[in-house]
Protein backbone atom coordinates (compact mmCIF):
# COMPACT_ATOMS: atom_id res chain seq x y z
CA UNK A 1 0.00 0.00 0.00
CA UNK A 2 2.80 2.38 0.75
CA UNK A 3 3.63 1.69 -2.28
CA UNK A 4 0.85 2.70 -4.48
CA UNK A 5 -0.67 5.87 -2.90
CA UNK A 6 0.52 9.22 -2.32
CA UNK A 7 2.24 8.89 1.10
CA UNK A 8 1.23 12.84 2.14
CA UNK A 9 -2.32 11.47 1.76
CA UNK A 10 -1.87 8.78 3.89
CA UNK A 11 -0.50 9.95 6.75
CA UNK A 12 -2.84 13.54 6.83
CA UNK A 13 -4.05 13.80 10.69
CA UNK A 14 -0.95 12.01 11.75
CA UNK A 15 2.22 13.64 10.99
CA UNK A 16 0.79 15.55 7.66
CA UNK A 17 -1.85 18.78 8.04
CA UNK A 18 -3.45 19.94 4.67
CA UNK A 19 -1.92 22.97 3.09
CA UNK A 20 -5.30 24.73 3.08
CA UNK A 21 -7.41 24.84 6.64
CA UNK A 22 -10.88 25.71 6.21
CA UNK A 23 -14.63 24.12 6.62
CA UNK A 24 -17.40 24.44 3.87
CA UNK A 25 -21.02 22.61 3.12
CA UNK A 26 -20.54 19.99 0.43
CA UNK A 27 -22.23 22.32 -2.15
CA UNK A 28 -19.61 25.03 -1.67
CA UNK A 29 -16.56 22.66 -1.57
CA UNK A 30 -15.37 22.80 -4.82
CA UNK A 31 -15.97 26.88 -5.17
CA UNK A 32 -13.07 26.95 -1.88
CA UNK A 33 -10.87 24.75 -4.09
CA UNK A 34 -11.06 26.65 -6.94
CA UNK A 35 -10.72 30.08 -4.89
CA UNK A 36 -7.42 28.48 -3.06
CA UNK A 37 -5.71 27.87 -6.48
CA UNK A 38 -6.53 31.38 -7.79
CA UNK A 39 -5.26 32.94 -4.83
CA UNK A 40 -1.94 30.78 -4.98
CA UNK A 41 -1.73 31.28 -9.08
CA UNK A 42 -1.93 35.19 -8.41
CA UNK A 43 0.43 35.14 -5.44
CA UNK A 44 3.31 33.20 -7.65
CA UNK A 45 2.42 35.38 -10.77
CA UNK A 46 2.63 38.60 -9.04
CA UNK A 47 5.65 37.59 -7.32
CA UNK A 48 7.17 36.29 -10.88
CA UNK A 49 6.57 39.36 -12.70
CA UNK A 50 7.88 41.41 -9.82
CA UNK A 51 11.26 39.84 -10.38
CA UNK A 52 11.20 40.50 -14.38
CA UNK A 53 10.08 44.21 -13.86
CA UNK A 54 13.54 44.77 -11.15
CA UNK A 55 15.65 42.62 -13.81
CA UNK A 56 14.28 44.66 -16.78
CA UNK A 57 15.12 47.93 -15.05
CA UNK A 58 18.42 47.02 -14.39
CA UNK A 59 19.66 45.95 -17.21
CA UNK A 60 20.41 42.39 -15.78
CA UNK A 61 20.18 38.80 -17.48
CA UNK A 62 16.93 37.49 -16.38
CA UNK A 63 17.29 33.41 -16.63
CA UNK A 64 20.38 34.23 -14.43
CA UNK A 65 18.91 36.71 -11.91
CA UNK A 66 15.47 35.08 -11.33
CA UNK A 67 15.60 32.20 -8.76
CA UNK A 68 13.35 29.52 -9.88
CA UNK A 69 9.59 29.16 -8.78
CA UNK A 70 9.96 26.76 -5.86
CA UNK A 71 13.03 28.30 -4.68
CA UNK A 72 10.67 31.69 -4.56
CA UNK A 73 7.96 30.03 -3.04
CA UNK A 74 8.46 26.53 -1.46
CA UNK A 75 4.45 26.39 -0.53
CA UNK A 76 1.81 27.99 0.46
CA UNK A 77 -0.58 27.55 3.13
CA UNK A 78 -4.25 28.95 3.49
CA UNK A 79 -6.20 29.60 6.52
CA UNK A 80 -9.81 30.65 6.04
CA UNK A 81 -12.33 31.85 8.95
CA UNK A 82 -15.80 34.08 9.07
CA UNK A 83 -13.80 37.06 8.21
CA UNK A 84 -10.32 36.51 7.99
CA UNK A 85 -8.12 35.00 5.31
CA UNK A 86 -4.57 34.27 6.64
CA UNK A 87 -2.01 33.08 3.50
CA UNK A 88 1.34 31.92 4.77
CA UNK A 89 4.15 31.95 2.24
CA UNK A 90 7.23 29.50 2.76
CA UNK A 91 9.73 30.76 0.72
CA UNK A 92 13.90 29.32 0.66
CA UNK A 93 14.42 32.92 -0.55
CA UNK A 94 15.12 35.03 2.38
CA UNK A 95 14.98 37.96 0.35
CA UNK A 96 11.84 37.60 -0.53
CA UNK A 97 10.78 39.98 2.21
CA UNK A 98 12.70 42.79 2.01
CA UNK A 99 11.70 42.51 -1.88
CA UNK A 100 8.10 42.60 -0.88
CA UNK A 101 8.51 45.80 0.81
CA UNK A 102 10.24 47.68 -1.26
CA UNK A 103 8.64 50.60 -3.45
CA UNK A 104 6.32 53.19 -2.77
CA UNK A 105 3.43 52.00 -2.19
CA UNK A 106 4.59 49.02 -0.72
CA UNK A 107 4.31 45.50 -3.13
CA UNK A 108 2.78 43.77 -0.47
CA UNK A 109 -0.12 45.91 -0.13
CA UNK A 110 -0.38 46.00 -4.02
CA UNK A 111 -0.28 42.25 -3.57
CA UNK A 112 -2.88 42.21 -0.87
CA UNK A 113 -5.29 44.66 -3.06
CA UNK A 114 -4.63 42.27 -6.20
CA UNK A 115 -5.87 38.99 -4.18
CA UNK A 116 -8.47 40.37 -3.29
CA UNK A 117 -9.63 41.95 -6.01
CA UNK A 118 -8.88 38.53 -8.16
CA UNK A 119 -11.05 37.02 -5.06
CA UNK A 120 -13.82 38.89 -5.61
CA UNK A 121 -14.73 39.19 -1.57
CA UNK A 122 -15.38 42.50 0.44
CA UNK A 123 -16.31 40.96 3.85
CA UNK A 124 -12.82 38.94 4.32
CA UNK A 125 -10.12 40.61 5.11
CA UNK A 126 -6.55 39.28 3.95
CA UNK A 127 -3.22 38.31 5.75
CA UNK A 128 0.39 38.05 4.33
CA UNK A 129 2.79 36.15 6.30
CA UNK A 130 6.67 35.14 4.99
CA UNK A 131 8.26 31.97 6.33
CA UNK A 132 11.89 31.75 6.06
CA UNK A 133 12.80 27.80 5.18
CA UNK A 134 16.59 27.52 7.10
CA UNK A 135 17.08 24.35 5.46
CA UNK A 136 16.30 24.66 1.56
CA UNK A 137 17.61 21.25 1.37
CA UNK A 138 15.18 19.64 3.15
CA UNK A 139 12.43 20.33 1.68
CA UNK A 140 11.97 17.80 -1.27
CA UNK A 141 10.50 20.35 -3.71
CA UNK A 142 13.95 22.39 -3.67
CA UNK A 143 15.78 19.40 -4.14
CA UNK A 144 13.59 18.30 -7.21
CA UNK A 145 14.24 21.84 -8.89
CA UNK A 146 18.11 21.17 -8.08
CA UNK A 147 17.94 17.86 -9.76
CA UNK A 148 16.09 19.29 -12.86
CA UNK A 149 18.64 22.80 -13.38
CA UNK A 150 21.43 19.79 -13.57
CA UNK A 151 19.90 17.63 -15.76
CA UNK A 152 18.83 20.55 -18.26
CA UNK A 153 22.68 20.98 -18.05
CA UNK A 154 23.86 17.10 -18.76
CA UNK A 155 25.07 16.01 -15.50
CA UNK A 156 25.15 12.41 -15.69
CA UNK A 157 21.96 11.13 -13.86
CA UNK A 158 24.09 8.92 -10.96
CA UNK A 159 26.29 11.62 -10.15
CA UNK A 160 23.13 14.26 -9.53
CA UNK A 161 21.10 11.99 -7.45
CA UNK A 162 24.11 11.21 -5.33
CA UNK A 163 25.07 14.83 -4.87
CA UNK A 164 21.30 16.03 -3.43
CA UNK A 165 21.55 13.06 -1.28
CA UNK A 166 24.78 14.79 0.06
CA UNK A 167 23.32 17.91 0.19
CA UNK A 168 20.32 16.45 2.03
CA UNK A 169 22.00 13.98 4.77
CA UNK A 170 24.47 17.30 4.81
CA UNK A 171 21.45 18.86 7.38
CA UNK A 172 22.13 16.02 9.62
CA UNK A 173 18.29 16.05 10.43
CA UNK A 174 17.12 13.03 7.78
CA UNK A 175 17.21 9.65 9.05
CA UNK A 176 16.42 8.21 5.23
CA UNK A 177 16.02 9.83 1.59
CA UNK A 178 15.10 7.93 -1.49
CA UNK A 179 15.39 9.41 -5.44
CA UNK A 180 13.70 8.32 -8.71
CA UNK A 181 13.65 9.12 -12.12
CA UNK A 182 11.91 8.00 -14.73
CA UNK A 183 11.37 8.68 -18.14
CA UNK A 184 14.09 8.93 -21.42
CA UNK A 185 17.37 9.26 -19.60
CA UNK A 186 19.71 10.50 -21.38
CA UNK A 187 17.95 10.56 -24.13
CA UNK A 188 17.53 7.33 -24.69
CA UNK A 189 14.70 5.51 -27.25
CA UNK A 190 13.65 3.07 -24.13
CA UNK A 191 12.14 4.44 -20.83
CA UNK A 192 13.56 3.23 -17.92
CA UNK A 193 13.59 4.24 -13.85
CA UNK A 194 16.69 5.13 -12.10
CA UNK A 195 16.75 5.34 -8.05
CA UNK A 196 18.75 5.19 -5.09
CA UNK A 197 18.44 5.38 -1.42
CA UNK A 198 20.13 6.09 1.30
CA UNK A 199 19.18 5.11 5.13
CA UNK A 200 15.46 4.32 5.73
CA UNK A 201 12.25 5.08 3.96
CA UNK A 202 9.47 3.43 5.82
CA UNK A 203 6.51 3.96 3.29
CA UNK A 204 4.13 2.19 5.11
CA UNK A 205 5.18 2.87 8.76
CA UNK A 206 1.89 5.60 9.72
CA UNK A 207 3.73 7.34 12.44
CA UNK A 208 6.54 8.04 9.92
CA UNK A 209 7.31 11.69 8.89
CA UNK A 210 7.60 11.48 5.19
CA UNK A 211 8.02 14.47 2.74
CA UNK A 212 7.14 13.72 -0.78
CA UNK A 213 7.21 15.02 -4.42
CA UNK A 214 6.43 14.53 -7.73
CA UNK A 215 8.31 16.91 -10.19
CA UNK A 216 8.36 17.10 -14.06
CA UNK A 217 11.04 18.12 -15.78
CA UNK A 218 11.01 19.13 -19.45
CA UNK A 219 14.27 18.23 -22.03
CA UNK A 220 14.92 18.24 -25.43
CA UNK A 221 13.85 14.29 -25.79
CA UNK A 222 10.47 14.20 -23.31
CA UNK A 223 9.23 14.34 -20.06
CA UNK A 224 11.23 13.26 -17.40
CA UNK A 225 9.19 12.70 -13.60
CA UNK A 226 11.08 13.18 -10.20
CA UNK A 227 10.13 11.26 -7.16
CA UNK A 228 11.71 12.34 -3.87
CA UNK A 229 10.72 10.59 -0.55
CA UNK A 230 12.79 12.27 2.72
CA UNK A 231 11.71 10.47 5.92
CA UNK A 232 12.26 12.65 9.17
CA UNK A 233 11.89 10.14 11.29
CA UNK A 234 8.97 8.66 13.90
CA UNK A 235 6.46 10.70 16.11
Amino acid sequence: MGQKINPLGLRLGTTQRHHSLWFAEPKNYSKGLQEDQKIRDCIKNFVRDCFVRDCINKNRKIKKQIPSDETIISRIEIQKSIDVIKVVIYTSFPDLAKFLRKGKPQRIKELQTNVEKRFHSVNHKLNIAITIITKPYGQPTILAEYIATNLKERIPVRLVMKNAIQKNIALGNTKGIQIQIAGRIDGKEIARVEWIREGRVPLQTIRAKIDYCSYKVRMVYGVLGIKIWIFAGEE
